[in-house]
């Protein structure tokens, strides 16, 4: 057994031969884990145990990151650990790691119904193809980088669907001691993800003379051929919704929003997933199936009417 090779050194052979196999995006989310959090704590370590792991969880946890985001740098550290293994450079190592028990409410941000009208409303009356991408995010669910991915290609109003077959984000890059920031264009994160999505009638209608004029290949949200990225498009949104004195909700709340209204319109749970483009339906089941504070009011108004 070659034992002669420092955790830094296993993960800069590890990098090379992850970066081959995955997107690229993946891959600059896996350096950013490795360099902000396991080098500095493993790096010139040669090995580690299940009791070095289980503090340095609890320390992460204390310095405030999210249970996913530890679950996720543990993800990073068993696939390092495992091509270790693989190599001879290390013994195999069972990690039994345990989370404290998380308190957190499961309750997702949306938009009241009332809000959700006013703003739809909004959208339709001051109509721009920034608006216009609002709008879409509303009636469909898309994720940002969906939305900024979009084209007019996209957009078959014959048959009434949105193809949703790109997304833009930004991703960080490490080259050495160089950190930068680029915008890329790809693939959704999983097959899943690409889709296709009916369009309510007002949407088909709000879209059908605009999609005659336009250039296929420009993008939806600048009408251009250059497109915005998810930043820029989330400051805009954030004005809009400050300026129509609308509770400061995530863009993402769009997208929860959307699901919200299809679950509550009794729309079964695996046609949200597959609108939603979730990789399986315990996604859907664990971000939407529980009772919001207007389902909990008309149980209990309905139990004290049977009383009655």
């Amino acid at each position: 057994m070659n034992n002669n090779k420092t955790i830094s050194e296993i993960t800069h052979l590890w990098k090379a031969d992850k970066k081959m196999y995955v997107k690229k995006s993946s891959f600059s989310a896996y350096v950013l884990l490795t360099e902000n959090h396991l080098l500095p704590a493993f790096g010139d370590k040669f090995t580690f145990d299940e009791k070095e792991v289980q503090k340095f969880v609890f320390k992460k946890i204390d310095q405030g990151l999210s249970q996913k985001t530890v679950k996720d740098i543990l993800i990073v550290l068993k696939m390092i650990l495992k091509f270790a293994i693989k190599n001879k450079w290390m013994e195999h190592k069972a990690l039994d790691i345990q989370f404290p028990t998380k308190r957190e409410s499961n309750n997702i941000e949306v938009l009241s119904r009332s809000n959700q009208r006013k703003l739809m409303l909004h959208l339709e009356k001051h109509f721009t193809f920034r608006n216009l991408g609002v709008f879409i995010c509303l009636s469909s669910g898309l994720r940002i980088g969906e939305i900024c991915a979009l084209t007019w290609d996209d957009v078959d109003t014959e048959n009434g669907v949105i193809r949703v077959r790109r997304t833009i984000q930004r991703i960080y890059t490490i080259d050495g001691n160089t950190r930068k920031t680029e915008v890329i264009l790809d693939t959704p994160k999983t097959k899943n993800s690409i889709r296709e999505i009916p369009m309510s009638r007002d949407l088909i209608k709000m879209l059908k003379p605009i999609r005659k004029v336009v250039n296929s290949t420009f993008f939806v949200l600048t009408n251009d051929i250059k497109p915005t990225e998810p930043r820029t498009y989330r400051t805009y949104y954030k004005n809009l919704i400050f300026n129509l004195d609308i509770p400061d909700l995530k863009f993402h709340g769009l997208r929860h929003s959307f699901a919200t209204r299809c679950i509550e319109s009794k729309c079964d749970y695996k046609t949200v997933s597959v609108l939603l483009g979730h990789s399986n339906i315990s996604t859907t089941l664990n971000l939407y199936v529980h009772p919001n504070h207007e389902q909990k009011k008309r149980a209990i108004e309905q139990m004290f009417r049977g009383l009655k």
